[in-house]
């Protein structure tokens, strides 16, 4: 008889794993996000939903270059990484696509469309892997990405107009995130985190600006 006597880690040791502080510190930010849009206070949550990306890539980038993680170390990594996207991709929008609809009962089927996409594309990479160079459908975080542009506009229009818009953006979007179209694997390069960091720091400029 075989006896394992490898300790398995503790629970909260994974929490010093560097990568994960990154992905940690994107669900704080994510939370952020999630109780300005609650508040109303729309300009702030912008802030808090691109800083959430940042961690995101962020702690791929991190994780790649670390020497001596274990496969349990980035198992564990990409579990949470998991957990993390379905709340800062999916739950994120679609309660603030709510928030900003007044809470109006139509406004509950986009946001049940951007949870059910969501999970459903979550699911399936968890289940067949992803490509090196490429992906199938929009990434969840590029709705982010897109999402806090968009919002840039708000006060070009209506609030109604702009009520619409955002339902309609959202909504693409979702569709985008399961369609079968091929798109480029954004946060895997370096060059791509160092323009993501520019374009985080101008868009919390421009809403803190705006916040003033």
């Amino acid at each position: 008889m075989t006896t394992d006597n490898k300790k398995q880690p503790t629970i909260i040791s994974f929490v010093k794993d560097l990568p994960n502080l990154f992905s940690l510190a994107g669900l704080a930010c994510t939370l952020l996000a999630i109780y300005f849009s609650i508040q109303g206070i729309y300009y702030a949550a912008m802030i808090g939903m691109i800083w959430a990306v940042g961690f995101d890539w962020a702690d791929g980038l991190v994780a790649r270059r670390m020497k001596g993680r274990t496969g349990t170390d980035s198992a564990f990594g990409g579990q949470l990484d998991v957990l993390i996207d379905i709340i800062s991709y999916g739950v994120t929008p679609a309660i603030l696509l709510m928030s900003y609809g007044k809470f109006e009962p139509i406004f509950l089927l986009g946001a049940f469309i951007i949870l059910a996409t969501s999970a459903i594309r979550l699911s399936y990479f968890s289940t067949f892997g992803l490509s090196n160079s490429k992906y199938t459908g929009l990434a969840l975080d590029n709705n982010s990405i897109i999402l806090v542009f968009i919002f840039i506009f708000e006060s070009f229009f209506s609030e109604g107009i702009f009520t619409i818009i955002l339902y309609i953006s959202t909504t693409v979007l979702a569709i985008l995130n399961v369609s079968e179209i091929k798109t480029p694997k954004l946060s895997g390069k370096q060059i791509n985190v160092y323009i993501l960091a520019i374009y985080t720091i101008a868009i919390t400029s421009f809403y803190g600006w705006k916040l003033l």
